[in-house]
């Protein structure tokens, strides 16, 4: 076990305690007295209180922010103000310097531009720390709604031979030496010299093989990275990001739609109970963010008024063509504010329009269903006016599409007509095929962009601030 007490335990303890030792790093030290030591278990600091006598002035002057220090001592109560208890030291001992002339983060407020500058060690101050131990309860809350409910736990493969999106914007895995690439008697790349006899790359989505699972377990989700290779530099887009799947059979989209609904309330809450002081920080900072904006730009909720709303509330929900005719009827869209005219039934909402109708319209999440089929995946259950498939999409304000689910198309004939109009192989995906000849029944399943999620409970604006090595074009440090 290890020879000291984490600092969130600390805090937690009653005075007076006699001998303790803590492990962290300096975030101050003011008067050669007071130091302020965090060692990344929660957000508050322990104050470590030192009687400079006691220590050489070699050791006082390697006390410098961001150094790792030990300290031991006594817990007592403190009379001074900002904490109820502080480590009355009679040991320090430096487990690595820091030097002040170099170290970039010093004690004073830093943009987040630069501290993406600094991606490799931003980790350690307080706004990335409260949003990090955010993502992992967001994390351990998944697969514990999951875990509770008889879900399995796929893992589904990175590395793939399929396009689970049809959207073409892969990233191409192969050993082949790109100097002198084999080529057949047709001038194409030859795969069956690569590593796996065939053409890979990582995967865009794990839905696919989940569906198979899902039709034998029932009920299963996946939890892992996905990739595109989008060239979008916005605040919504990254190369690689966590996706959630889960799959049900015997589900239409109703049941979908209440899943998603109670699985996405039951993690902001577990974020709510377990984070209040982290959730505090950020809500504080997000509030002096949007004070600099126009009026007109500012959310009209508070970070923890938002997070509170959406668990308190049902969602609006809505077919496609109800929403087409609100966004054309709008004001906005007759003063022609929306940067893409919505004109004509079956274009593809863009986030504009989805943030107007939560942010303007019905003021709280909503759920989409029953979209075009034209701009939906060839797997999606097509309704009988041959027009719209069983989709759904979930949008959140300030962000848009945070779930996108259907009912999937469990009719053979039906799915194999949809992907000979699409150009997609029956061969290829024979074995998607089988799922529905061999036993198939109704299901459903949905996908949650976890990076989003996180966005939207920590109040952060740029998505490449919620994990902690963003992938972007032209962007790959560490």
């Amino acid at each position: 076990m290890p020879d000291h007490i984490r600092i969130q335990e600390v805090l937690q303890m009653e005075p007076p305690r006699p001998s303790l030792t803590i492990k962290g790093w300096v975030r101050t030290f003011r008067n050669d007295q007071f130091i302020a030591v965090n060692d990344g278990s929660c957000h508050e600091n322990l104050q470590v209180v030192i009687d400079p006598a006691q220590f050489d002035a070699t050791t006082l002057k390697r006390i410098t922010t961001g150094a790792a220090i030990m300290a031991r001592g006594e817990l007592v109560a403190s009379i001074g103000r900002g904490q109820k208890v502080e480590l009355k030291a009679s040991q320090i001992e430096i487990l690595g310097d820091c030097d002040p002339e170099t170290y970039p983060l010093q004690p004073k407020k830093h943009s987040l531009e630069f501290l993406r500058e600094h991606a490799h060690l931003r980790m350690r101050t307080q706004t990335f720390g409260a949003v990090f131990r955010i993502r992992h309860s967001l994390a351990y809350a998944i697969h514990h709604f999951f875990h509770q409910r008889g879900f399995i736990y796929l893992h589904t493969p990175i590395i793939t031979a399929s396009d689970a999106e049809g959207a073409g914007e892969l990233f191409q895995v192969t050993t082949l030496d790109l100097q002198h690439v084999p080529l057949n008697e047709r001038g194409e790349v030859d795969y069956s010299q690569d590593f796996f006899g065939r053409k890979a790359n990582l995967t865009v989505s794990g839905q696919l093989e989940g569906e198979l699972g899902a039709l034998a377990f029932s009920r299963i989700y996946t939890f892992g990275p996905t990739f595109r290779a989008e060239n979008s530099n916005t605040t919504r887009h990254l190369a690689e990001f966590w996706m959630i799947e889960p799959e049900m059979a015997f589900y239409d989209l109703n049941d979908n739609m209440d899943l998603a609904e109670e699985f996405i309330k039951y993690i902001i809450r577990f974020v709510l109970e377990q984070h209040p002081a982290d959730l505090q920080w950020l809500a504080a900072r997000l509030k002096e963010e949007e004070s600099k904006k126009p009026q007109q730009e500012r959310f009209e909720m508070e970070l923890l008024e938002k997070l509170h709303f959406v668990v308190e509330n049902p969602f609006e929900r809505i077919t496609y063509t109800d929403a087409f005719e609100i966004l054309k009827n709008s004001p906005h869209n007759k003063k022609k504010k929306f940067q893409f005219p919505v004109e004509q039934w079956g274009m593809d909402l863009q986030s504009e329009h989805e943030r107007y109708l939560v942010e303007k319209y019905f003021k709280k999440p909503v759920i989409i269903t029953d979209y075009p089929k034209e701009i939906k995946a060839f797997y999606m259950r097509q309704n009988d006016d041959g027009r719209t498939v069983r989709a759904m999409d979930i949008l959140f304000p300030g962000i848009g599409e945070i779930v996108g689910g259907s009912q999937r198309e469990e009719r053979y004939d039906r799915l194999l007509q949809r992907m000979q109009e699409l150009h997609i192989s029956p061969q290829e995906l024979y074995w998607y095929l089988d799922s529905r000849r061999f036993g198939g029944c109704p299901h459903s399943g949905f996908g949650l962009g976890f990076e989003r999620m996180v966005q939207f409970v920590t109040g952060m604006n740029n998505i490449r601030d919620v994990i902690p090595f963003p992938r972007t074009p032209k962007n790959i440090a560490f």
